[in-house]
Formats: C-alpha cells, sequence, structure tokens
C-alpha cells in the first residue's frame, strides 16, 4: 500500500494533481480545501490513501495523517464512496465534521453535494460509536473556540483571526473556554 509521498507537483487540475516522486508520476486526488492549504512551490508531501476497485485503481491524498484518518473512517460509513468522503472532507475542517458528528448536525451534514438525508443520519448514527472522546480526531483547544465563533454567527476568516489574536495573548496552552473569552474581547475593541 502507498502510504506517503514526497514529491514535486508537475501539474494541478482540481481535485487531482500530478506529485513527481523520484521520476515517477502519481495522480492524486485531493480535497479541494487542500489546494488553499498547500505550501508554494518546493516539494509537497501527502499522506496517502489507497482504493483498489475491479476497474480502478485509485490515489487519495492529504496533507495531515489526521485528515486521512477521517477519509478512512468516512469510508467505513455504509453508502459513503472515497467521492463523498472526499466532497465532506472539502467543505468541512476536521473540527466542524467533529463538531457535526457530536452534536448530531444532520443540516450542516446535507449541504455537502452528494450527501442526503438519510446519509448524513447514517453517518451520525456509524461515527458516534467509533469516534474516541480527546482522541485523533477531537478538535484542538483553538478548533474549539473557532468553532464556538462560527455557530456564534462570525464568519471563518474573522473567528480564525480573533482566535490566533487570543492564542498569542494567552499562550498556546490556554483552555478553550479562556481562548473563546478572549477572541470576543478582542472582537469587541
Amino acid at each position: 500500500m502507498i502510504g506517503y509521498l514526497r514529491g514535486a507537483v508537475i501539474a494541478s487540475a482540481p481535485p487531482q494533481l500530478l506529485l513527481d516522486v523520484r521520476g515517477v508520476g502519481y495522480e492524486i486526488e485531493l480535497p479541494l480545501s487542500t489546494f488553499a492549504e498547500m505550501p508554494s512551490g518546493g516539494e509537497l508531501a501527502l499522506y496517502t490513501h489507497l482504493v483498489v476497485r475491479e476497474d480502478a485503481h485509485s490515489l487519495y491524498g492529504f496533507l495531515t495523517p489526521e485528515r486521512r484518518a477521517w477519509f478512512r473512517l468516512l469510508l467505513k460509513v455504509n453508502g459513503i464512496g472515497p467521492r463523498v468522503a472526499l466532497a465532506l472532507l472539502s467543505s468541512l475542517s476536521d473540527t466542524e465534521l467533529w463538531v457535526c458528528v457530536q452534536d448530531g448536525d444532520v443540516g450542516r451534514l446535507t449541504r455537502t453535494p452528494g450527501v442526503g438525508r438519510k446519509t448524513a443520519e447514517r453517518l451520525l448514527i456509524e461515527l458516534r460509536g467509533k469516534m474516541p472522546e480527546g482522541g485523533l480526531v477531537a478538535p484542538s483547544q483553538s478548533g474549539e473556540a473557532i468553532s464556538a465563533l462560527l455557530t456564534l454567527g462570525y464568519n471563518d476568516r474573522e473567528a480564525k483571526t480573533a482566535v490566533s489574536r487570543a492564542e498569542k495573548e494567552l499562550g498556546a496552552a490556554a483552555s478553550g473556554e479562556a481562548l473563546i473569552r478572549e477572541a470576543l474581547r478582542g472582537m469587541v475593541r
């Protein structure tokens, strides 16, 4: 199995890119959100998952092992294949997906193309028991703070900027509650 690749990006046409690894070109499909997060120039390192079907071998890539873990977890849900899993990861961050599952937010999941109400409900039922509390897929303190601000109606950019400022003010070890309070204070100033 191919689990990790590092090389130069030869071509990029979202959701796919061509990665040159020592003279071998790998076609890899990525969540759309990854294209915005990719470093420009130089080498790109991806954690990969190979899906083997009767008619094709498809390689999917992720910038972090946590993102790949989400992909693998989603593939275990009945009715979710690689395309739908990639669509979910394209439209939701790790934290947002974790919060959706914890809160049972069917509406947020159904905004993803290819995810209907029944699929979203099945996803929530099947993942709820498989997600460890505080484990690999749990959000960080800053992720929880960003999610809380999103829930309060702030947009993604505002929430991330405010939490980043709060982290600088309080330090990286601050609790989620403290980050939220400081972020809100900073937004009011």
